[in-house]
């Protein structure tokens, strides 16, 4: 068994972290998995099968695996049904080195409450808007849902954030120990050929995505555009937008290689979103050599800052992002979105992670087996 000095490392700020080792046991809780399809579930699903490549333990903890309940008014997302003493259970078996609460849910408050009471140190991560998802439904106000979660993500030693324009905003909301993690692509699977020969008149303007009131989309499908619409996906607005727009073309969702053909048999890919914060959709689409058009906002100025060329237009007007993204050379488009790794992804997740032994406790036992090097530090969970 290690000692705690062994278990623990010191960078000079004094902050401890995960030491270097060939393989550390990683939990992650997450109120968002699989059979969900989304952003969270993509990003933390490719980041534990590229931890595991790297030789590390990893075990992820979705509701999949307790009684659930359909969420109010979102009744294909799962939430589990008071999982606090079967989680502590598979918390303490797993015994991790390092503890990740993904999300605010009800797996995310138990972990919460679990390490608070032992006193054990995690880390979080900002994914999703909820503030403004819940007032999109109910026009409840974002300051007080914001203000908890706050808190919530206070309690943890850091959050990791995908943006830079992110950590910004959330700094000026009060967030602190704000921590950087950008997002990938899979190169392989997300390439320009083979296009989808869409049976509609061209040039084809392409959503993908969930369809649901806080993707915005109908400021997408208002536009007046010259060629065809496209929209891929699924969700709980799907039938409605059917009716109310029967010119637009609704293949339903896709996934893997249908869905790369979807996004390179499209001229330019429309992301109207106001309230993501990334958007994997873009780089997948980029990585196919399509366009994209937004708004100037969190999300698509940060992807496509940088970028050598016009690989796609943000603006207020996003008729005029639309068509202005026509012209954007489809091959700087792929070239942009090379820069993105899901390994960079994956090692940056790994150097934020602290060990679940953090804070004054596991540093005063740092300190006194420094200073007693003849007696075993205790390392027990």
């Amino acid at each position: 068994m290690r000692t705690l000095p062994e278990a623990l490392a010191l960078v000079p700020d004094g902050t401890l972290m995960l030491p270097p080792a060939s393989s550390h046991r990683i939990m992650i809780v997450t109120d968002a998995w699989k059979p969900q399809v989304n952003g969270v579930v993509r990003t933390l699903s490719i980041v534990a099968d590229e931890l595991r490549k790297m030789g590390h333990v990893v075990d992820v903890v979705g509701p999949d695996r307790f009684r659930t309940i359909p969420c109010p008014t979102y009744p294909d997302i799962s939430l589990s049904l008071l999982p606090r003493r079967r989680l502590v259970q598979m918390i303490e078996d797993f015994a991790p080195d390092a503890l990740h609460i993904a999300t605010e849910g009800p797996l995310g408050l138990a972990a919460r409450r679990w390490a608070r009471r032992r006193g054990f140190a995690f880390t979080t991560a900002f994914h999703t808007r909820f503030a403004e998802y819940i007032n999109a439904r109910t026009h409840l106000p974002v300051r007080p849902i914001y203000a908890w979660m706050r808190r919530f993500h206070a309690a943890g030693r850091g959050t990791m954030v995908a943006t830079a324009s992110l950590r910004e905003e959330l700094t000026r909301r009060g967030f602190r120990n704000l921590q950087p993690w950008t997002r990938g692509v899979d190169l392989s699977v997300f390439r320009p050929f083979p296009r989808e020969e869409w049976p509609v008149p061209r040039p084809v303007f392409l959503y993908v995505g969930r369809i649901s009131v806080e993707k915005n989309i109908a400021a997408f499908l208002d536009l007046d555009l010259p060629g065809s619409k496209v929209v891929v996906g699924g969700g709980p607005l799907l039938e409605k937008l059917k009716r109310d727009y029967p010119q637009v073309l609704f293949p339903g969702p896709r996934h893997g290689a249908a869905l790369a053909r979807a996004y390179a048999g499209a001229d330019v890919f429309v992301f109207p979103s106001l309230t993501d914060t990334f958007g994997l959709v873009i780089l997948e689409a980029l990585a196919c050599g399509t366009p994209v058009a937004a708004f100037p906002v969190t999300g698509p100025v940060d992807i496509l800052a940088g970028a050598e060329g016009v690989v796609g237009v943000v603006d207020t007007d996003l008729r005029r992002a639309a068509l202005a993204a026509l012209h954007a050379d489809r091959a700087l488009c792929r070239a942009h979105a090379e820069r993105y790794s899901w390994r960079t992804c994956a090692e940056m997740f790994l150097a934020h992670l602290v060990p679940l032994r953090d804070g004054r406790n596991a540093k005063q036992d740092l300190c006194n087996a420094q200073q007693n090097p003849g007696e075993p530090a205790d390392a027990s969970r």
